[in-house]
């Protein structure tokens, strides 16, 4: 049995003729970049995230480059964020021209450490840029108490995280500015790369609104320099036939996570994700294989591999030790949490329609591949 990390196919079963339709609609409009298509789903986005603005864009990392410039962070700024993410989250920072301050995750939760955050907080310091990873959110009122504290704005980076929430709350909702991809693979997935900007303040929704189109307030007056950042019509049509089913394709993702934890919990050699997270939208379940170094780890993934098991591992290396950031002087150990879990860390097969057949045999060839390992067989320990 072949079983995908995702299967983008599956959807188009119960949503393929309400797809269909709206396609077709816009390709019949003739209106592709902007129009009715568009505000309707902003309009729609925004309610679902329980914001006053959204702004679409044409990307979850433009979606940062927008939040952060509209924020006015920029030459000279340091903001604070994780290494445990994907690189854009650190690469937006350097592409409006501050500088990532990267402090280490916390060992169970895989996210922003906020113990160590106010040691990182120095006089430059203008935002802090905390990542929802995998699905899990933060604890956002930990973070605005902490940035509220010392005067500095909250980008949430919630690439992987729609329709999570924090103390009943969606996120994207907390900080000053909330950035959403809808990546096909997300939870709330487009057909091909599209992003939004949520925020309370009417201000930084215009002026992000305008930077996303050449800094254009109005036709051909340009108020800054800005980009082309656009969502087209298409994929927000795409979006808005799906976004109504989000809260059920999160609780199927909720519903296999939970499978997932009963069937795995005495696999001997293996560090489980933390259960117990009501908002958790479980983009990805991500289980721990310790190891010294990745070698175990990455034996696992070649032995369910060649089961027809296919996975993934986020993230290989992580962000302070890739060679475009080798200038900010991280050196070997100083993130030592990260620098673990990009050793061990690897995806299972999640998305909502994964069946019970195919979780089943994801777990008997996990059992199969750990006993292959020579490992001592026991449960694996806490970082």
């Amino acid at each position: 049995m072949a079983v995908p990390p995702f299967d983008l196919c599956r959807q188009l079963e119960t949503m393929g003729p309400a797809l269909d339709r709206a396609v077709l609609e816009v390709l019949h409009s003739g209106q592709y970049i902007g129009g009715k298509v568009v505000a309707q789903f902003e309009d729609a986005f925004a309610q679902s995230v329980g914001t006053a603005h959204a702004v679409s864009c044409n990307s979850g990392t433009d979606a940062l480059i927008l939040a952060l410039r509209a924020l006015d962070v920029g030459i000279g700024d340091e903001v604070v964020t994780t290494a445990f993410s994907f690189f854009a989250t650190a690469e937006a920072i350097s592409a409006v021209g501050a500088r990532p301050v990267f402090v280490d995750v916390d060992p169970g939760s895989y996210l922003l450490d906020l113990d160590q955050v106010e040691a990182a907080i120095g006089p430059r310091t203008r935002a802090l840029l905390p990542v929802h990873l995998f699905g899990r959110p933060l604890n956002m009122e930990r973070c605005m108490t902490l940035a509220h504290r010392h005067g500095l704005k909250v980008v949430e980076d919630c690439a992987q995280a729609a329709g999570s929430r924090w103390a009943g709350r969606p996120v994207g909702g907390w900080g000053d500015v909330g950035c959403f991809s809808f990546f096909p693979t997300k939870n709330l997935g487009a057909a091909g790369d599209g992003g939004c900007i949520t925020t309370n303040d009417p201000r930084l929704a215009q002026r992000m609104r305008e930077l996303a189109v050449h800094g254009m307030a109005e036709r051909y007056v340009h108020n800054a320099l800005g980009y082309n950042s656009r969502l087209d019509a298409l994929q927000a049509a795409v979006l808005l036939v799906k976004l109504p089913c989000l809260p059920s394709l999160v609780h199927a993702r909720q519903q296999h996570a939970e499978a997932y934890g009963r069937a795995l919990a005495r696999v001997s050699g293996l560090v489980l994700p933390r259960q117990g997270v009501a908002g958790h939208s479980w983009n990805q379940f991500v289980v721990r294989i310790p190891g010294v170094g990745p070698q175990i780890r990455n034996q696992v993934r070649d032995t369910l591999q060649q089961q027809g098991i296919n996975t993934i591992i986020y993230y290989p290396i992580p962000i302070h030790r890739q060679q475009a950031y080798r200038n900010l002087g991280y050196g070997i150990g100083s993130l030592p949490v990260t620098e673990c879990l990009a050793d061990q860390v690897l995806s299972l097969p999640m998305f909502p329609e994964l069946t019970a057949d195919q979780r089943e045999h994801v777990v008997d060839g996990l059992r199969l591949a750990l006993m292959g390992t020579g490992q001592p067989q026991h449960p694996g320990s806490a970082l």
